[in-house]
């Protein structure tokens, strides 16, 4: 196994923790995540005694800082808890963004933007880790930020992946001068390059300002001003009034039971962990394993499964504090006549499940992050800014990206937002609504136990992720590394296609005749990375799973 480590951090990283191929295994904590600093982050404050509350407060703020694609602190997400056992159940802090009080569905038109200040939410990260804090923290706030504080204010030396990816932004956002000026390359090409070293002075002020001052300085205080005001310049929607009045709420998690298993995750607006539950309900009843995990009957079974559940998601699913959601959709009786529909010889065609309405675009550019600590307790967080970079609006004076959220809605009643395809009531904009969210960060417990952390980015693709990496770990009893590893496969309802990772040998290229001959339309495409730990149920040893996916960061000891 390669780990895709920073240069620069990889002699830090042999003295807390040691490779083998494949086998890691740590007992005191461990935290994987897309930035090998943001992982570091996370386990400096495990090593000073903090639980993994407090290394996800630290590995969050950090990924602002070291991974401005996703990592942030203008946008929003959810976050699951397990406390060690017999210390409390599992909960939920949700803290995705909200429409400001200004919008509504005809202020935004479909010839709209998808780069401008109107398409950004209320942020909600610093509310939600603010209220994890206030929940399980054991070390004081201003203590988890200045990692992260540091990263920005001194710099870190960056990586291929993340070089890339700036410079491809650069290019491509001419029209936004903060954005160039904040991530202006210091090198004479004119271009970053691996281990050039980024310095954000503006965010690293933001940050120390939150860290003295606490969250409310963020929704109250100068960032509030200067958030407010970028939205003047721009024509944004969010005033001084939608930050104040901004709430994280806990919440309690759904609880899904599959062959012995509990699964811990987010209530709606997160859809993932019902759409989860649907799937995992549909398909307990069959010995997949027995079928076989590459089997053309397991895809068969699988792609069909995944149209179903992503049909009822559209149809039903919003923000829980607007709409009412059917208490059935996790019903087992529920699923088996879902089932049941299922022909086991021919596809079924997505316009034959519902002809009365389609579904909106989500982008893939979240991230996630999962830390189990030496006492068992463990923290499954995704978060995002919508697209790559969010709307590419750096707030003046600031030194962070505001997210482009409000995409995640339908805009108005008849047609999404991006391609003019009929939307459905449940997800349409109103003010103070939250957005419809594919993440689906969860916990798998094994006897009141935490077992597995996983979660991902990927829009869509996040929940059918996630549902390869359960089945992977429990039907066909995969370590971590091995269930990310694995290859994947995916289907959304709509558009009806279905994809799967590995292409190019001759199995994968008999299995597609096969599918392709029962009415499957199939190809190849690369989905998102799934960091997951496993955690050894007799000898209580954290069993990291880091995907290579993308470059990503292990931390542990």
């Amino acid at each position: 196994m390669k780990l895709s480590l920073c240069i620069s951090t990889l002699v830090a990283l042999f003295l807390t923790c040691t490779f083998s191929l494949g086998a890691e295994s740590f007992n005191k904590g461990v935290v994987v995540s897309v930035s090998q600093p943001g992982s570091d982050a996370g386990l400096r404050v495990l090593k000073s005694g903090g639980n993994a509350v407090d290394a996800a407060i630290a590995t969050a703020f950090a990924l602002a800082v070291t991974h401005p694609a996703a990592g942030n602190i203008g946008g929003g997400g959810f976050m699951v808890v397990h406390p060690p056992q017999g210390k409390g159940e599992p909960t939920v802090f949700e803290y995705r963004e909200m429409a400001p009080k200004s919008a509504f569905e005809r202020v935004y038109n479909k010839n709209d933007g998808m780069f401008t200040h109107k398409v950004s939410g209320v942020p909600g990260t610093v509310r939600g880790l603010a209220l994890a804090h206030q929940r399980f923290g054991s070390k004081p706030w201003g203590q988890l930020l200045i990692p992260a504080i540091e990263l920005a204010e001194k710099g870190f030396p960056i990586s291929k992946q993340l070089a890339n990816s700036l410079n491809g932004l650069l290019a491509t956002s001419k029209e936004f001068e903060e954005l160039q000026r904040v991530f202006k390359p210091t090198n004479p090409a004119n271009l970053w390059q691996t281990n050039d070293i980024l310095i954000q002075k503006d965010l690293g002020n933001t940050l120390t300002r939150i860290a003295k001052f606490g969250p409310d300085e963020f929704y109250l205080g100068t960032t509030a001003d200067l958030i407010s005001n970028e939205m003047k310049i721009g024509k944004g929607l969010i005033s001084k009034d939608d930050l104040a009045l901004y709430q994280a709420r806990e919440r309690n998690p759904i609880k899904l039971e599959y062959k012995g298993y509990s699964i811990y995750g987010s209530p709606p607006p997160c859809s993932g962990t019902i759409t989860l539950g649907l799937m995992l309900n549909m398909i307990e009843p069959v010995d997949i394993k027995k079928m076989g995990r590459w089997s053309p009957e397991t895809f068969h079974l699988l792609i069909e499964t995944m149209k179903r559940a992503f049909c009822e998601r559209a149809r039903h699913l919003g923000d829980q504090g607007f709409i009412d959601i059917p208490a059935s959709l996790l019903d087992k009786e529920f699923a088996k006549k879902l089932a049941a529909g299922i022909n086991p010889q021919k596809a079924t065609p997505s316009a034959d499940l519902a002809k009365d309405f389609n579904i909106s675009k989500e982008s893939d550019n979240t991230t996630h992050f999962s830390i189990v600590d030496g006492q068992g307790m463990a923290v499954s967080n995704t978060y995002t800014l919508e697209q790559s970079y969010g709307s590419k609006v750096m707030v003046r004076g600031a030194g962070f990206l505001l997210n482009n959220e409000m995409l995640d809605f339908n805009w108005f009643p008849g047609e999404t937002n991006t391609t003019g395809r009929v939307g459905t009531k449940a997800n349409l904009i109103a003010p103070g609504k939250k957005m419809l969210s594919s993440q689906t960060p969860v916990i798998v417990a094994k006897n009141g136990t935490p077992y597995l952390v996983t979660g991902s980015p990927g829009s869509r693709t996040i929940i059918n992720t996630v549902f390869n990496i359960i089945i992977n770990v429990i039907d066909f009893e995969m370590t971590a590394q091995e269930a990310v590893d694995s290859a994947r496969l995916h289907h959304q309802w709509f558009p009806d296609k279905a994809y799967f990772e590995e292409a190019g040998n001759a199995k994968y290229e008999v299995n597609m005749k096969k599918l392709r001959a029962m009415g499957h339309d199939i190809s190849s495409r690369r989905q998102g990375d799934a960091h997951s730990i496993l955690i050894d149920p007799k000898t209580k040893l954290l069993h990291p799973g880091l995907d290579h996916r993308i470059e990503g960061g292990l931390a542990g000891h």
